[in-house]
């Protein structure tokens, strides 16, 4: 029970037993913390007058039941709830109510629930609104009318990620220092204002940098201070703190803060290793980076003992040597240098380098008439230039494919958009319906062959002849669509049979395909008059038709033209309805499956079917459906053609809301 409602009952109790009740605390007076609810009670419905008592409440929860608080009639009292806070960054928030009998919320003063009525249970509502950032007051007004009486309010923030989208306010206050006897950063910051924030996180980037690192992880930081170890090498750090609210939203960042220390020690030794050999791209060496903006030097040399050449000196942790000499040992050793000149070098290690190994590019069969095959490879930079290729062949479907040297003159193609060099060269040797896959390898001047590239994907040299066109083809247009039938192609090597509609002179649309077996195809479609014309094109299992390779070949295939069946309602829709209907085929039995949107103030709906014979929309709902209903199914929808709906909204008047209109094609089964 809150302090007003013990307040309350001790008042009931005093004055039952004929004890004066205790003076009221002067409204002016009363001051309560932040997030505390001043609590104004009167003895009218108006708030007017001379309060009857002041109190802070830490909730607003009351259950007075048939009483009422001390000094106030039982019925046709009110309350005047108001708590002015810092809201933050400000964002999604809920308002919750239930109240018997009226309750008022505002804002800023501005009136966002109004249930203002003598009610005889609970009434409840929930307001879903977005609170500006910075101060703001929230008021809430109760009146107890006669009978029993209770109200609760709450004002909660709304976390969903989906919902919250509203960053925190960047942190403020944010000071550091650093303690040279211990080795330590210590930043400390003023709380956040937000009611839903989760926590803090610490930033951390080097003055050479513009990225920020974060550096606390899991968990967030609850409270408003942190302490970080910073090793005595002379490293300045800048950091910041950003808020981090329950929907994952992070604030902006603090003023940055410098922490400086001294250097005294050297880099950690760099512990290089070969991460990858990329035969394109080069050997790949990567190292733990040191912290500090420590810079690193890479040295290759061809024996253990050197001399070595200075290859990059960078910063980072990683880098790919793509000059590494094929097929020969090279010796590595890596160096780290600090700001303050302190430097430490690795122990020298060895890669061994495979001989250049090329990368297939692209496969294609020209297009042509003994066109051939077109390979292109690359390779890099320092590789050989010379080539041997080799193609594996699946004839008879043979899993396992026998490798065959081919005779092919490699060609430089120019101008690519890296550093690599890229070749191509055309078999001119493939046979009609055997698979192919290439392999291709490089030649160094000792004459050593490296390991193939990896294999090309594998393609058909087939023909190029397309299959003989369909015959007999017919179109029939039906209540649900256009029907075609045909006789199938002579070709026994047809695939399938793709279906082409025209809606305008040389635009030829495909609309669907059905396998080599089949010769009957539904074109779905509303019957609205629309005129088209049809063609069946025969593909074969190397992909050629008459079609594609003739560019809409009408002397040599069947094109038919056919009218729709015009199903369209006589009866125009008027616009400006409150409803968006749906109408789709049930996907179990029979039936068309209604949809729509509920419409504010509707106290039920109608659902009316187009009557081709009547001309004529007739309704189908002998009683309206309820208020909640937003679907409904009409059972007795026959397949074989196109209906057409209306649903109207019911008000209480008895009228009806402009109808919506939808329609659903049912096909036979």
């Amino acid at each position: 029970m809150s302090i007003r409602g013990r307040a309350a009952a001790l008042a009931l109790t005093t004055a039952s037993a004929g004890l004066a009740l205790p003076a009221s605390t002067a409204h002016a007076a009363t001051t309560c913390a932040v997030g505390v609810w001043k609590a104004t009670y009167y003895a009218n419905t108006k708030f007017s007058g001379t309060p009857k008592r002041t109190v802070c409440d830490t909730a607003i929860n009351e259950n007075y039941g048939t009483g009422a608080p001390a000094g106030l009639p039982k019925d046709y009292f009110g309350v005047r709830w108001t708590l002015t806070r810092d809201f933050g960054s400000g964002g999604p928030f809920t308002f919750t109510v239930a109240a018997r009998d009226g309750v008022r919320v505002y804002l800023d003063g501005t009136r966002r629930i109004n249930l203002w009525k003598d009610v005889s249970t609970t009434q409840t509502r929930k307001l879903n609104l977005t609170i500006p950032k910075g101060r703001h007051t929230i008021r809430v007004d109760y009146a107890a009318f006669k009978g029993s009486a209770n109200v609760k309010f709450t004002y909660a923030p709304r976390t969903s990620a989906s919902v919250d989208r509203t960053k925190p306010l960047a942190p403020s206050g944010l000071a550091a220092s650093y303690s040279a006897s211990t080795a330590t950063a210590k930043l400390t910051w003023a709380k956040n204002a937000e009611l839903d924030l989760a926590g803090y996180r610490v930033y951390r980037r080097v003055p050479d940098s513009s990225t920020w690192y974060e550096i606390t992880g899991a968990p967030k930081l609850t409270g408003t201070s942190f302490s970080t170890y910073l090793a005595p090498t002379g490293q300045s750090c800048y950091y910041q703190i950003r808020a981090v609210d329950k929907a994952g939203n992070e604030s902006a960042g603090s003023a940055a803060r410098l922490v400086a220390t001294v250097d005294k020690t050297p880099p950690p030794t760099p512990r290089p290793r070969v991460l990858s050999d990329n035969p394109l791209q080069g050997v790949s060496l990567g190292w733990d980076e040191s912290e500090g903006g420590a810079r690193y030097s890479v040295f290759r040399a061809a024996s253990p003992t050197g001399p070595f050449m200075l290859l990059s000196a960078f910063a980072g942790n990683g880098w790919a040597d793509s000059t590494a000499p094929f097929g020969e040992t090279s010796y590595y050793k890596v160096s780290a240098t600090d700001p303050a000149g302190n430097t430490s070098v690795s122990e020298v290690f060895s890669h061994e380098r495979a001989l250049a190994m090329p990368y297939m590019r692209d496969i294609k069969v020209n297009p042509e008439d003994n066109g051939g095959i077109t390979l292109t490879w690359s390779v890099a930079p320092n590789a050989p230039d010379e080539f041997r290729l080799y193609r594996e062949e699946y004839a008879d479907n043979r899993q396992d494919p026998a490798t065959t040297p081919v005779s092919c003159e490699a060609r430089r193609v120019e101008h690519l958009p890296d550093d690599l060099r890229q070749y191509s060269c055309t078999d001119f040797t493939p046979v009609v319906g055997t698979d192919y896959s290439y392999v291709v390898t490089t030649v160094d001047p000792l004459g050593r062959e490296s390991a193939p590239s990896p294999s090309s994907a594998r393609v058909m040299y087939h023909d190029r002849t397309p299959p003989l066109p369909v015959s007999g083809l017919t179109v029939t247009p039906t209540p649900y669509g256009v029907v075609l039938e045909w006789q199938p192609s002579p070709a026994s090597d047809v695939a399938a049979y793709v279906v082409h509609r025209e809606p305008e002179p040389e635009c030829g649309c495909s609309v669907g395909s059905v396998d080599a077996n089949t010769t009957r195809f539904v074109d779905v479609g509303l019957p609205d008059g629309e005129t088209y014309t049809y063609t069946v094109d025969a593909v074969d299992t190397s992909n050629n038709s008459l079609y594609t390779l003739y560019l809409n070949p009408r002397h040599l295939m069947p094109y038919v033209d056919v009218t729709e069946l015009d199903l369209t309602p006589t009866v125009p829709t008027p616009p400006g309805s409150p409803l968006r209907l749906t109408a789709t085929a049930a996907e179990f039995g029979d039936g068309v499956n209604l949809g729509w949107n509920a419409v504010a103030g509707a106290t039920g709906y109608h659902v009316h079917r187009w009557n081709p014979d009547a001309a004529q929309y007739e309704r189908i709902t002998a009683e309206a459906l309820p208020e909640d209903a937003t679907a409904w199914t009409d059972p007795l929808a026959v397949t074989g053609t196109t209906h057409f709906y209306r649903v109207t909204a019911v008000y209480a008047d008895g009228t009806e809301s402009t109808p919506a209109a939808a329609y659903a094609i049912l096909p036979p089964r």
